[in-house]
């Protein structure tokens, strides 16, 4: 994954992701929308930003005890880490079928879980990595050049 050899220092955003927090999940993707477009990201780039990082905060919020997202914010792209704690993904590759899901079902009844999350992360970054381990946690890595 390249992180950046830019000599300009990026922009950093950091989020704190609660377990079970509904209420606020989303605002950390409506945060970062608001600075890349002030910043004179493209449309797509803004788009793809904002669906990833909402995914991310769904899949920390519905699957984990807790995470983070933080985002550095580079002229010519945008570093997405969204890293939480604990249970991990036992089947990475299972996970990332379109469809999948291990959502509880109340959490199906409220309108999520469908089995996007993962795919659609993957799909709206340029560069896209994971790296799960059961009952540690999962990282995953996610690289969108400007205008790409």
């Amino acid at each position: 994954m390249t992180e950046g050899k830019s000599e300009i220092t990026p922009i950093e955003l950091f989020f704190e992701i609660e377990r079970g927090d509904f209420v606020r999940a989303g605002e950390a993707s409506s945060k970062i929308k608001k600075k890349l477009l002030r910043l004179g990201f493209t449309g797509s780039t803004i788009r793809c930003a904002a669906i990833a990082t909402y995914e991310a905060e769904m899949n920390i919020v519905i699957h984990s005890l807790g995470g983070s997202l933080k985002v550095k914010i580079y002229p010519e792209k945008v570093v997405l880490v969204a890293k939480d704690e604990g249970p991990g993904i036992p089947d990475v590759a299972l996970a990332m079928k379109e469809g999948f899901s291990t959502a509880p079902e109340q959490v199906r009844e409220m309108g999520f879980g469908a089995g996007m999350g993962l795919p659609n992360m993957r799909n709206c970054a340029d560069e896209f990595e994971i790296e799960s381990r059961e009952d540690v946690g999962t990282t995953v890595t996610m690289v969108l050049y400007k205008g790409g």
